[in-house]
């Protein structure tokens, strides 16, 4: 469905972005502009094969912008650091607030839907719940600079007399599908656990150190990347297409962004085992001690605001999401 304005897609080179834009594509838009740092070559296949128009280093983007008198019918803004292992807040502040903050500057002048990535990191350890409801932002306490970062700009966004003319944050749940083999330490556990299936035969969880977990039943709200790109592209088309549909409710704001359902990691290796068609054999390993005390050991997302706002479509449950994911992308070394 192509529209004469164009779509600016950023970190349009990572994980959650590639997806973006190769779900834009199959449903016919090719009117894409994509914003990432594209000297990154380890990246280079998430992108090289889409289609779009332009695109666009993320230091230059507002020159760019500048100089290039376009259309913009949405800005999906994907593009950040999201190492939780990174603990120097200035790298976060950089990319994850200040851009952010000049990307809604932006949006905002030139009269731009926004759809931006923030993150369930921001609600710390749970002790506030997962709600998505605005009262409780300035309340939460994320457990790490990045979550710290993620929850500062929601706050910020809040309190902006000057908005885009629609926006919403997306607070991305345990995102895991095709594309994210750049992302090393911070792949999801089910990339991790076929390399090791295929090297070792096994799959090797974090213990628990929390009381009232044992071992791998950490829980998690686990989503696969097409359910949340297809989201995102379902609230882009509800802030433009009026009041059928019930999409009238997709107002701005903070959005949860996962499944509702929360899973543990054993689940989620016993699928992993499955979808190769081998028995589980998995073992436990001491948490890594850096992280051991930012860990969240329970999340889940409450779905309400999503749903009331129009949102009708099933998500993949983890056995069928595991499926899709190792089956088609990760044995076949596939990029989506």
């Amino acid at each position: 469905m192509q529209t004469s304005a164009y779509i600016m897609v950023t970190g349009a080179a990572g994980f959650i972005g590639s997806c973006m834009v190769q779900y834009l594509n199959e449903q016919g838009y090719t009117n894409l502009i994509l914003v990432d740092d594209f000297g990154v070559e380890q990246k280079r296949k998430n992108w090289e094969n889409k289609q779009f128009t332009a695109l666009v280093e993320r230091h230059s983007v507002f020159n760019w912008l500048l100089r290039n008198e376009v259309s913009i019918a949405c800005v999906i803004h994907l593009g950040a650091r999201t190492d939780t292992t990174e603990f120097d807040y200035a790298v976060h502040q950089k990319l994850n607030v200040a851009f952010s903050q000049s990307m809604w500057l932006h949006c905002a002048a030139a009269g731009i839907p926004l759809i931006y990535a923030s993150s369930a990191a921001t609600y710390g350890d749970g002790a506030l719940g997962y709600n998505d409801n605005h009262e409780v932002v300035e309340a939460l306490q994320p457990l790490n600079p990045y979550g710290v970062s993620k929850n500062e700009f929601d706050k910020w966004a809040i309190q902006q007399a000057v908005q885009p003319p629609f926006w919403a944050g997306l607070k991305f749940f345990n995102v895991y599908g095709p594309n994210e083999y750049h992302k090393a330490r911070m792949a999801s556990v089910i990339f991790h656990s076929v390399q090791q299936i295929k090297k070792e035969g096994m799959v090797r969880l974090f213990k628990s150190h929390k009381d009232g977990f044992a071992d791998g039943q950490q829980l998690r709200d686990f989503v696969y990347v097409k359910d949340v790109v297809k989201v995102i592209a379902w609230m882009m088309h509800a802030q433009t297409s009026g009041a059928s549909g019930g999409v009238a409710n997709c107002v701005s704001g903070l959005y949860n962004l996962g499944t509702g359902e929360a899973r543990s990691f054993y689940d989620l290796a016993k699928a992993t085992f499955s979808a190769l068609h081998l028995p589980s054999q998995i073992s436990f390993i001491d948490m890594p001690m850096d992280i051991r005390d930012k860990y969240q050991y329970f999340t889940e997302a409450n779905m309400q605001k999503l749903r009331q706002a129009g949102y009708t479509a099933n998500f993949y449950s983890l056995e069928e999401g595991v499926t899709d994911y190792v089956s088609k992308y990760l044995y076949a070394a596939n990029i989506w």
